[in-house]
């Protein structure tokens, strides 16, 4: 006789918002202002054409490529100065709490405060982001430790779908029985890998922290459950988005300034790629759970680019969708990587009713796609 899975549960959210904005108009200043030194100091290579001159950026065109107004950020000083053009961060002795677990434990508690749980109700924690601050000891435990949890806790990355990816090792956990409460996290700090000082990529990231508790529905007691009904994964290996920061750069006795050690993008084709499939990765997979993509009440999808967004919605329920059907935080807080579609599910759910569904959807780098099917108890 097959047994059957016990019903699985997304019971709380948290969010951390950093405590400092950078308006597209500070950005663009604080570019310009660069732009301006640099061919100020290169002008005889200018001169010669051995090198391109930098071109203004401007918040017209940020607005136009993208659809983000401003973006959180943990430090904004080093971002906006023209000399540096990245954030400064402290070290911290080993003694201390690191900064990215700093920040997932702020989410985590949130998270956790609504599940009406305690650290020590979680027997699994996964960090799941795009850049993890150090290789090991993992992130993951460090933020068991913070909170106070039990069973295990391990890092992963598979960039902006990092979130998903996590949620579905979540609920599996949990319909396995290896676990009864997980906790996943995702602590984004973008602005350490983003190059700010590339016109077609500057304004695209934005620092935060999101977290999600699973659970057995029949363990759940928050006053707001949504139920997992499937979830489905799909990688297919592309260098349209790349970062090559790692540990082996020391042996290959790199530039630590070099261009390909911070985030990069052909933009255009990844838009051009990504539409598509990830319009048919969530069509596929209503299908496989008997049904159609205009019964989701709403859509919380991976917050890189408006049109991009706009495209997959056109794409799945054959026409303009507004806000109400796939809401949009990108303005607010740009690309958060794994973050996005975590954010637009924790502040756009509260009006959905009992027996509505959602796709909660994210795709990136790899090229990942996740998307998770979820209804509210």
């Amino acid at each position: 006789m097959q047994t059957a899975f016990p019903a699985v549960v997304i019971s709380g959210t948290g969010l951390y918002r950093p405590p400092h904005v950078i308006t597209n108009a500070e950005l663009v200043e604080a570019f310009n202002r660069y732009a301006d030194l640099q061919n100020e100091q290169h002008a005889d290579a200018i001169a010669r054409g051995e090198r391109q001159a930098l071109t203004h950026s401007s918040v017209e065109f940020i607005e136009k490529a993208s659809g983000i107004k401003q973006r959180y950020v943990i430090e904004k000083d080093g971002v906006l100065d023209p000399a540096r053009m990245y954030p400064r961060f402290e070290p911290r002795p080993d003694e201390q709490i690191s900064l990215l677990a700093e920040i997932g434990v702020d989410a985590a508690r949130k998270a956790l405060a609504q599940a009406g749980k305690t650290g020590a109700d979680v027997d699994a924690v996964l960090c799941a982001a795009s850049n993890m601050q150090r290789a090991y000891p993992a992130i993951a435990i460090e933020i068991q430790q913070a909170l106070g949890a039990g069973g295990y806790g391990f890092d992963m990355n598979v960039a902006c779908s990092s979130a998903t990816f996590a949620l579905e090792q979540a609920v599996n956990a949990v319909r396995s029985g290896t676990a009864k409460c997980v906790l996943v996290v995702n602590p984004e700090i973008t602005s350490g890998h983003l190059e700010w000082r590339d016109r077609d990529c500057h304004f695209i990231f934005g620092d935060v922290a999101t977290a999600l508790v699973v659970e057995r529905a029949d363990t759940a007691t928050s006053a707001d459950q949504w139920e997992v009904l499937g979830s489905k994964l799909a990688t297919q290996f592309s260098n349209n988005i790349r970062n090559n920061f790692g540990f082996l750069n020391r042996s290959e006795d790199r530039d630590p300034g070099d261009r390909d050690l911070t985030f990069r993008q052909e933009g255009r084709k990844v838009f051009k790629e990504v539409v598509p499939m990830a319009a048919a990765h969530i069509e596929a997979q209503l299908a496989a759970l008997g049904l159609e993509p205009t019964q989701m009440q709403r859509y919380w999808l991976h917050q890189a680019n408006l049109g991009m967004n706009q495209l997959i919605i056109k794409k799945l329920v054959g026409a303009e969708a507004g806000s109400e059907t796939a809401p949009l935080i990108l303005d607010e807080y740009a690309n958060t990587s794994s973050a996005g579609s975590i954010i637009a599910f924790h502040e756009h759910r509260a009006d959905l009713e009992a027996g509505d569904a959602g796709v909660i959807c994210s795709f990136g780098a790899g090229y990942s796609i996740g998307s998770v099917v979820v209804k509210k108890r």
